[in-house]
């Protein structure tokens, strides 16, 4: 491994709350980029709006700031044109599971093989702590004194469901055993989830550090992540205890293996005719 250990700092004041895990989920992204022996330059992050993806204006890296909940749209778009770059997305529950499911759902039917890291805090943070997708049915939120009505979304039982090929959870109090998976994650060929859990620290007073810390657990060495039946019984049963680590893998071929049929060609170094695309946009005047 080269010397990289400050080579992603960007130098921009960061604008996270106090204590948000936001600053443990960076250095874990910055410490694994590293292991990968990745330089900034061949890595590109995709994020919309809100604090998890405020993310990649604290990396020095390739960014792509784009609308809430598109940020995987996006992400599959720079990896068709580019193969060989590393794209990775951050992106919080409310864009990733909510306005960007569909996304999310598309992605791991295509096999597109970019990495979706989810900063799962159970709100909306940025936006006065609304409920996510996730968010427990009823909690009492903002715009729900009462609870929150809707069933939470289950987003590790619906990846699994479709066969997603990389199916992860990490937590952000445990900042190496997160670096590992999103090694993991990234060398993963084909679409990855990283589910990251942490605590909202402005908005949840019930999901904090201390809850995680006592209830959070490890799988071990005898887990086989490639069981796919005992990997949804393991995210839907019922129970306080939550597993980080490889929760589901399979093999299957990613979107360019299928698409591309052998070719190495990549769109983004295809010529364009300027005159052609100057006759295109004429004819939306």
């Amino acid at each position: 491994m080269t010397d990289l250990k400050n080579a992603y700092d960007s130098g921009v004041e960061i604008a996270w709350c106090p204590g948000c895990g936001n600053f443990a989920i960076l250095k874990a992204l910055k410490d694994a980029l590293a292991r990968l022996d990745l330089p900034p330059h061949r890595v590109l992050l995709c994020s919309g709006i809100g604090q998890a993806p405020k993310l990649p204006h604290y990396a020095h890296v390739n960014t792509f700031d784009g609308l809430h909940g598109r940020e995987v749209s996006a992400a599959t778009g720079a990896k068709i044109a580019a193969g060989d770059l590393t794209v990775i997305v951050h992106a919080g529950d409310g864009g990733a599971y909510g306005e960007g499911g569909n996304h999310f759902i598309h992605a791991i039917r295509r096999n597109i093989d970019i990495t979706l890291i989810v900063h799962d805090n159970k709100y909306y943070g940025l936006t006065k702590g609304q409920a996510s997708p996730t968010g427990e049915q009823g909690t009492a939120v903002g715009l729900q004194p009462g609870g929150i009505v809707s069933s939470p979304l289950n987003p590790l039982a619906l990846a699994i469901s479709q066969s997603c090929g990389f199916v992860a959870q990490g937590a952000s109090h445990d900042a190496d055993g997160l670096s590992a998976l999103i090694v993991e994650a990234v060398r993963h060929r084909g679409f990855s989830l990283l589910n990251v859990l942490q605590p909202c620290v402005t908005w949840d007073r019930a999901h904090t550090y201390a809850y995680y810390r006592e209830n959070c657990y490890r799988l071990d060495g005898e887990y086989d992540p490639f069981d796919r039946s005992r990997a949804f019984d393991l995210v839907t049963m019922d129970s306080e205890k939550i597993p980080l680590g490889v929760i589901y893998r399979q093999k299957r071929a990613d979107w360019h293996e299928a698409a591309s049929r052998g070719s190495r060609d990549q769109p983004r170094d295809r010529t364009v005719d300027p005159a052609r695309v100057h006759e295109l946009f004429g004819m939306f005047r």
